[in-house]
This record gives structure tokens, C-alpha cells and sequence, in this order.
């Protein structure tokens, strides 16, 4: 199992959804960045289950331990350890129907991967739980590049089939406004707010039906500068893709016009060019801010498709493993009616990392500090 990610900057992640504690190890980092305990909370916050219908009834405090890596409130320049205790666990929940296959979920696969070997409660180790300790990784990335004028941000462009404004990917100035809000947001994380009451209903129209949901992330990544990014195998599009996919529930992405690049003429596919004081500015961003997998100074801006939460509580059709046979499911627990809602601060943490790896691989690491006399 490969549970590290990067090359300069390398994330770590360990732990099962009904172990003692989920957490990561974050390497990599130069020492002397300012570690923001209180924004790291912050971030857990968004992801943290309420409890409230919108999501599922096991609520953890996610307090964020830091065992290593950070003195005096900033790195060391050593790996930094950062753990999560699971405290409310149900395990019982899925002793019932321990060699009930899951549909949707990875039980078969883990099954063919690891012989019976693994820890299946919750999910275990493909538990969404373990995006916890990626999310508190990825803020202090996040504050990281904060501090060097790059801003990353996250909405539901859609959820439950109820659609947000999207990001004004041409218009900078403006896409600076939507992310500022989408960051002042206490609910679901919207460049509208009057799409969430509509939203919320949707989610919890499936969730009483013993359903589920899906939707639509977009991130958008402003003040990235251009000339970042390693083709062929470490462009911007495959590092930010392989971190987007280390959230579980993310089946696809697209980058910019994304799939609609497919119906369109190249004269409505290429962003128009123009010469600004020393420098080249594109008009559009259709591309998202990407040419040849490296960064061009537009904003960068891509999408994932979440899939709806595969624990629902209908019927259905499923196998005994190792056994064999045909068998009929009927699931227990607690579970996320919609996923979305805590995926985008995971999504946006995930591309933190995904980006300071890339900086640190084309400038050094040394370029993440703030404090000249570090240098």
C-alpha cells in the first residue's frame, strides 16, 4: 500500500476509520514557517461532521495533536507528525454484516488486495476519515502559500443537482472576491448563499429515502506564478490530479473548459494574448491557467465530480466473501447522506500540498520562507 505523496514536499497518511487515531507526517518543508494551530482548527472545523442530517451522525472533535516538527509556532524543519484520535466509534455497527460486500464501497477490492488481512471496520484505511489528517497536512501548506500571496479556495459549483455561481475565471479581480467570500462562509462553502437552502433540501430529501447525493467541487488557485509545473509526468494537471484523487469519493476532473474542450473550435478553445508593460496577460482562461502542464500566471482553476455516498440504506444486491453466494444488504451506521459539503476544504488542502510540492521542485524548498534572513 502507497501512502506517501510527493517529491520535495511529501505527505504520509495513516491510520483506520475505527483505529485509535487517523493522522499524517508532513516532510519536507524548510524550517522557520509560522504554524497557525488556530487555522488548522479552522480547517477541521469545515470538514467535521454536525451530526445534523447534512451529514453523518458520528461526530468527532478532530482536535489536531502535533507531536513533531514544531517549536515555538514554527517548523523545525524535521518531519512534522500531526494526529486525530477517533473517539466515537460503533464498530458493532458493522459486525452484522462483516462478510456483506459493500456495493460502492472498496471492500471487495481490499478483500482481492490484502486476503482478509485488513482492517474493514468503518471502511478502515479507505474510510473518508483519513482525509482528516490530509486536511491538517494541508493547512499548514495552505498558510504556507498564504503567506507567500497564493490563495487557494473551494465551492459547491454543484450539489444535489442545485448549482452555485461559478468561479469568474477570466475576471481576477472578481475571482478574488467570490474566494474571499467562499472563505468568510460558516455554511456550506458558496460564492450564492441563497443556493444553500435548496441544497440542504435536496440532501435531505435523499437521506430520508435512505439515499444519497453527489456534486461538483471547483477550486480555484490565484497568485500561482507562471512558469510552475514539471511536464511530462509532474505538470500542474497530474500533481493536482493525484492528490484530487486521494479524496475518496472523487471519480473525475477537469481543468479549465475541462470535457466541453471536446464540442468547441480551436478558436474558441485558445485564451487570446496581449502584451502588458513586460510581460504576456491572456484574455480568457479557458485553459485554466495550465499550457503544456506548466503554469501561466492566470488563475488555475479545475473541478472534480464526487460521487454520491455508496453507504445507503436501501436494499441491495450484494455477495459473501470469503464464502461465496448471493446475498441481500441491508446497511447500519452512520453515514454522509452528501459528501460534498466536507469535501471542499479536503479538495482545497489537497491542492495546497499538491502546489507546495511543485514550488518547492522547481525553486527549492527555501522558497516557501517568508523571513529573508532565513535564506
Amino acid at each position: 500500500m502507497k501512502n506517501t505523496f510527493g517529491s520535495n514536499v511529501c505527505l504520509t497518511i495513516f491510520g483506520e476509520s475505527h483505529g485509535p487515531a487517523v493522522g499524517a507526517v508532513l516532510d519536507g518543508l524548510p524550517a522557520g514557517l509560522p504554524v497557525d494551530e488556530s487555522f488548522i482548527a479552522a480547517c477541521m472545523e469545515h470538514r467535521r461532521a454536525r451530526g445534523d442530517g447534512l451529514s453523518t451522525a458520528r461526530t468527532e472533535a478532530d482536535t489536531v495533536r502535533i507531536l513533531s516538527g514544531v517549536y515555538h509556532g514554527h517548523t523545525t524543519g524535521t518531519p512534522i507528525t500531526l494526529t486525530i484520535e477517533n473517539q466515537n466509534i460503533r464498530s458493532a455497527d458493522y459486525e452484522k454484516t462483516a462478510q456483506l460486500l459493500r456495493p460502492g464501497h472498496a471492500d471487495y477490492t481490499a478483500w482481492a488486495k490484502y486476503h482478509g488481512w485488513q482492517d474493514a471496520r468503518g471502511g478502515g484505511h479507505f474510510s473518508g476519515r483519513i482525509t482528516a489528517g490530509l486536511t491538517a497536512a494541508g493547512a499548514i501548506c495552505l498558510s504556507a502559500l498564504q503567506a507567500k500571496s497564493i490563495s487557494i479556495a473551494t465551492h459547491l459549483y454543484r450539489c444535489a443537482g442545485v448549482s452555485d455561481t461559478p468561479f469568474a475565471a477570466d475576471s481576477p479581480q472578481l475571482l478574488a472576491q467570490q474566494m474571499e467570500a467562499i472563505q468568510q462562509c460558516s455554511g456550506f462553502p458558496l460564492i450564492d448563499p441563497s443556493a444553500e437552502a435548496a441544497m440542504q433540501s435536496e440532501i435531505r430529501k435523499a437521506g430520508a429515502n435512505g439515499d444519497s447525493t453527489g456534486g461538483i467541487l471547483e477550486t480555484a488557485i490565484t497568485g500561482l506564478p507562471a512558469g510552475v509545473g514539471e511536464p511530462f509526468f509532474d505538470s500542474v494537471e497530474s500533481a493536482i490530479s493525484h492528490m484530487a484523487f486521494s479524496i475518496p469519493a472523487v471519480k473525475g476532473i477537469e481543468f479549465g473548459m475541462g470535457f466541453a474542450f471536446a464540442d468547441a473550435l480551436g478558436s474558441q478553445a485558445n485564451d487570446p494574448m496581449r502584451w502588458q508593460t513586460d510581460h504576456a496577460v491572456f484574455t480568457t482562461n479557458h485553459n485554466g491557467g495550465i499550457n503544456g502542464g506548466i503554469s501561466n500566471g492566470m488563475p488555475i482553476v479545475f473541478r472534480t465530480a464526487i460521487k454520491p455516498t455508496p453507504s445507503i440504506f436501501k436494499p441491495q444486491q450484494t455477495v459473501c466473501w470469503p464464502d461465496g453466494g448471493n446475498a441481500d444488504l441491508q446497511l447500519q451506521g452512520r453515514h454522509d447522506p452528501c459528501i460534498a459539503p466536507r469535501a471542499a476544504i479536503v479538495q482545497t488542502c489537497a491542492a495546497a500540498i499538491a502546489v507546495c510540492d511543485l514550488l518547492c521542485t522547481g525553486h527549492g524548498c527555501q522558497w516557501l520562507c517568508t523571513d529573508a534572513s532565513i535564506l
